[in-house]
This record gives C-alpha cells, sequence and structure tokens, in this order.
C-alpha cells in the first residue's frame, strides 16, 4: 500500500510539472489524458501485481519461520535421544563387563559342589521304625565336588557358602511318614504325616542354608516312622552350592 501511494504521488508530480504543459498548441489535451489515464491503470495493474508478490513473500516468510521451529524442535529431539542413547550404551557396557566378570570367574574354576541320590539303589526298601533313624541315600545320581558320603548318608560341605538342600519323602498309612533335615545334630527343616486311611503319602521341603566348611547335613527319620522307596526314587536328598560366602 505504501508503494501504492509513493507511485500515485510521483506520477501526480509529473503532471503538475511536465514542462510546457498546456503551453503548447500542438498538445491535444484529451489525447494526452487518455495516455495518462491509460498509463495510471497500467500502473495501478503493476502495483496490484507487486502486492501479490508481497502477499505470496509474506506466506513464504511465515512457511519459513515454521519449517525453521521444526527444525529446532526436530533437533531439541534428536540431542535428547542422542543422551539416552548414551545413557543406554553406558549402561550396556557396565553390563558386559559384569558379564566378563562372571566369565572370568567361572574361568578362574570356582567351587562346583552338588548332589542328589535316592535312598533304594535296588529293589525296594521300607526304612524304619528303627533305634538307628540315619537316611542313607544310596543311589547316587550326582556328586560333583564328593561332598556327600553315601555310606553314611552324610553331605559334608567342602566350602563356606550359601548351600540349596531339599528332600522328599514317601510312605503308607502305617506309619508317621516323614523326615527331617539335620544340621550338625540339629533340626532344620521336616516333613510329617499321621498315620491315615488314605494308603500312602508323599512330600518334600526346601532350604537354603549357610554352611561352613565341614558342617554336616543328613536325613534322619522320626520316632516311630518309616519311608518307602524303589528305583523310581520316591525318596531324595539333594543339594548344590549357591555361591561361596
Amino acid at each position: 500500500m505504501e508503494l501504492k501511494v509513493v507511485c500515485l504521488l510521483t506520477l501526480l508530480g509529473v503532471l503538475f510539472v511536465e514542462p510546457g504543459f498546456g503551453q503548447r498548441g500542438d498538445i491535444d489535451i484529451n489525447e494526452w489524458l487518455k495516455d495518462k489515464v491509460e498509463f495510471i491503470k497500467k500502473l495501478e495493474e503493476k502495483l496490484k501485481e507487486v502486492e501479490g508478490w508481497q502477499n505470496d513473500f509474506d506466506a513464504l516468510e511465515i512457511k519459513l519461520n515454521a519449517t525453521v521451529d521444526e527444525v529446532t524442535r526436530q533437533k531439541a529431539e534428536m540431542d535428547k535421544l542422542k543422551k539416552e542413547n548414551e545413557g543406554l550404551q553406558t549402561r550396556l557396557n557396565a553390563t558386559e563387563e559384569e558379564v566378563d566378570k562372571l566369565k572370568q570367574n567361572s574361568a578362574k574354576g570356582g567351587p562346583q559342589i552338588a548332589f542328589s541320590a535316592s535312598l533304594a539303589n535296588f529293589g525296594e526298601i521300607y526304612k524304619g521304625p528303627c533305634t538307628d533313624k540315619a537316611l542313607i541315600f544310596k543311589r547316587v545320581f550326582s556328586n560333583t565336588g564328593n561332598g556327600y558320603d553315601p555310606n553314611t548318608g552324610m553331605f559334608t560341605a567342602p566350602v563356606n557358602g550359601l548351600y540349596f538342600l531339599s528332600f522328599s519323602t514317601y510312605g503308607y498309612n502305617t506309619h508317621v511318614m516323614g523326615a527331617i533335615l539335620m544340621k550338625n545334630g540339629v533340626s532344620q527343616i521336616s516333613t510329617y504325616d499321621y498315620p491315615s486311611t488314605d494308603g500312602s503319602d508323599s512330600s518334600s521341603n526346601a532350604v537354603v542354608l549357610q554352611l561352613d566348611g565341614g558342617d554336616k547335613v543328613y536325613m534322619e527319620l522320626w520316632d516311630n516312622g518309616r519311608v518307602f522307596d524303589n528305583m523310581n526314587g520316591h525318596t531324595t536328598f539333594s543339594g548344590f552350592l549357591v555361591f561361596p560366602a
């Protein structure tokens, strides 16, 4: 709009200051005015065209500013994701270091201790009631570290540590069914079932114990207790070292 006003003012200046205007007899005033009117119309059209360009430019500037804002937002988001990725990479590196340490410790030959055995190593066996209530598990499935003695039924801890120990018992309704896990002569956990009319019973139990090297763990019957086993392995005793401690 300002440009249009300036151009019109300039044209008026030309109209009023043109040399010899109204003084020359050879000039047709009507023709002259007609030319000036045409010139003004063309000038107005050009001004409208310029104004259209200005509007297009303003719209383009708005779009450009919006694009700049979007790029700025996306850059901020990328910077955020980059920081998060760096944090994840740090955690991943720490995890890999821990895994490498575990592998190194395993390769160094840390203590590997585990055993598992059942009561009967052939045929069928009814154990109890008896004065010697210790259960001796003769059928040895595994004995890594040689901590279990199949002659006495005792597991002797080779090293200090936390040990997972479990056992299962099976018996008939004529006697108390169950057994007691002993540590150095002291009861720890047990299974127990009264004589009943349901024919037979089975049960199991497990515990994690802190054992010092040389501690002895074994199983005993209850008073007037009896358990049964055959080659199906109903009555068992197992354990392993969780980790040295």
